[in-house]
């Protein structure tokens, strides 16, 4: 009878896991699927000790703009059709395919964690935090990304992937706003005004 016991509480706790998973799942569903816009700033640190910061801007679907201001001046640019990385100081560009970034889930209109585009590797949650790891079984060169969210306000707070070097970055967001009206021009690259902004960085 006891053993019968145990085996029926620990079903129970296995069926009210399932369903708190399902429940966190479909809470970030819902905030990434609502997101319309996030402007603000980052900071980026790599296991390898680099560190930098910036200002950040999505607008969905699609677009993105890292400007990232020190140590090194690199400029990231996503008008939707593909990405521009921009090294200012090598005078360097680069265009990088939307599948072959981790962070394309963040920037997707819509996200459906139960048609197979996504693998969900890991989920945690504490009373502070939750967190999900994610693959891209479409994209196996794809390595997989964690997302980091605040549980009060529920909010996005962090990702982290891994690199071509095997180094983990963290990109971690402040003074974030949401759903603000952000300017379209900031997701054109302009080869001429980007060596124009370097030139007067250099002067000061």
């Amino acid at each position: 009878m006891k053993k019968f016991l145990l085996f029926l509480s620990l079903g129970m706790f296995y069926t009210s896991c399932a369903y708190a998973d399902k429940a966190d799942l479909n809470k970030i569903e819902n905030y990434l699927n609502n997101i319309k816009s996030l402007q603000g700033s980052f900071v980026q640190i790599a296991s390898n000790g680099g560190t930098s910061e910036g200002k950040i801007y999505i607008s969905k679907p699609s677009k993105i703009r890292m400007e990232y201001t020190n140590p090194e001046p690199l400029l990231i640019v996503g008008n939707g059709d593909y990405i521009i990385y921009n090294d200012k100081e090598l005078d360097q560009i680069t265009n990088i395919d939307y599948k072959d970034i981790p962070a394309t889930i963040i920037l997707t209109k819509k996200i459906n964690f139960n048609d197979g585009s996504l693998k969900i590797v890991d989920l945690y949650k504490d009373s502070g935090q939750t967190s999900i790891t994610v693959e891209m079984p479409k994209n196996p060169g794809v390595k997989p990304i964690t997302l980091i969210f605040e549980n009060e306000p529920f909010r996005l707070k962090q990702w982290k992937v891994i690199d071509q070097q095997n180094i983990e970055i963290t990109v971690s967001l402040f003074d974030i706003e949401q759903d603000v009206a952000i300017n379209d021009g900031l997701f054109k690259f302009d080869k001429s005004s980007s060596r124009s902004a370097q030139s007067k960085t250099k002067r000061k």
